[in-house]
């Protein structure tokens, strides 16, 4: 076949912009017009008229609007993985022709207490080795299901112990813990009876203040103790910081307080805990499958895993 005088092909009326295109791969990304408008810095009616304008010339809905949430219709998800491959491709081109290697990033899901009490204080001894790379850390109590979509390389779920999809880190134990100066005025037990319970308000819990005290409590036989008050956080490290200010008892989820234990900043009145029948696994996304660093990080996070398991 001769081609010397094919024409160029226009994709002038073809395309929608591609301003329209970012804004629709962010909202199907987060399933949100909101938290698009705040990572293009744009209005939440900006990126909704935008969604619109590209519906429209679309003649097809890529949205289901529900109440107070938006999910991707069946011609959504297909424009979606069209959108998502297209600006990937132009964002690896732009940085081929301006000489610019791709950035070298792993990005992963987490808790909040995961991240703050355990994942970062080990942060150095992974980017100490690997300079180059950024790490992206999304904490939070909301499971990502599709982590491709999400564009994030792993999670790190805390879940039932036979429930993990990927290799385990390690499994949780759990016993109270407070203050130094506290741990003077628990001798045994039953003292407790005596103490500030801080705990978490999470929903669904109702008036079960000790539910992450419960394997504990069995061990113990202790399981109808009422303590003299409560206070409740939303964030489990909030319960943590006032554990360690002397407010009171937390439950202490271990090995993410392990190094609050070592430095003496919190202690254990009663000695060893109980387990509690869950644990924390790695799961991989395909596309975390495919990013070498990616696996050095999985690397590295089971490497500090067993340095914990084996002090």
């Amino acid at each position: 076949m001769r081609l010397e005088n094919a024409k160029p092909v226009s994709f002038a009326h073809d395309l929608p912009p591609l301003e329209l295109l970012r804004s629709f791969e962010a909202a199907a990304r987060a399933l949100s017009f909101t938290k698009a408008a705040e990572e293009l810095h744009l209005t939440q009616s900006a990126v909704s008229r935008q969604i619109a304008q590209l519906e429209d010339s679309l003649g097809v809905p890529l949205f289901e609007r529900r109440h107070r949430a938006i999910v991707l219709t069946e011609a959504g998800r297909i424009f979606q993985r069209a959108a998502v491959e297209c600006l990937e491709r132009l964002r690896d081109a732009t940085a081929r022709l301006r000489s610019v290697p791709a950035p070298r990033q792993v990005a992963l899901t987490c808790t909040p207490g995961f991240a703050s009490l355990w994942l970062i204080p080990r942060m150095a001894h992974f980017t100490a080795s690997h300079s180059q790379v950024d790490v992206r850390v999304s904490a939070s109590l909301e499971v990502v299901d599709d982590l491709d979509r999400a564009r994030l390389d792993l999670a790190v779920r805390f879940v039932p112990l036979g429930r993990g999809n990927g290799p385990a880190l390690f499994e949780e134990s759990v016993m109270p813990l407070c203050a130094p100066r506290l741990a003077s005025q628990l001798r045994e037990p039953a003292d407790l009876a005596q103490q500030t319970l801080l705990t978490i308000d999470s929903p669904g819990m109702g008036e079960a203040l000790t539910l992450d005290w419960d394997p504990w409590l069995e061990i113990m036989q202790l399981k109808d103790l009422r303590m003299k008050s409560a206070v409740r956080f939303n964030h489990y490290t909030d319960a943590v910081s006032a554990a360690m200010a002397g407010q009171g008892v937390v439950i202490g989820r271990m090995p993410l307080l392990a190094e609050l234990v070592r430095e003496g900043r919190l202690v254990a009145p009663f000695g060893s805990g109980a387990s509690s029948s869950r644990g924390y696994f790695i799961e991989t996304s395909r596309r975390g499958a495919g990013n070498p660093d990616a696996q050095n990080f999985i690397r590295w996070l089971r490497a500090e895993a067993e340095l914990v398991r084996a002090a």
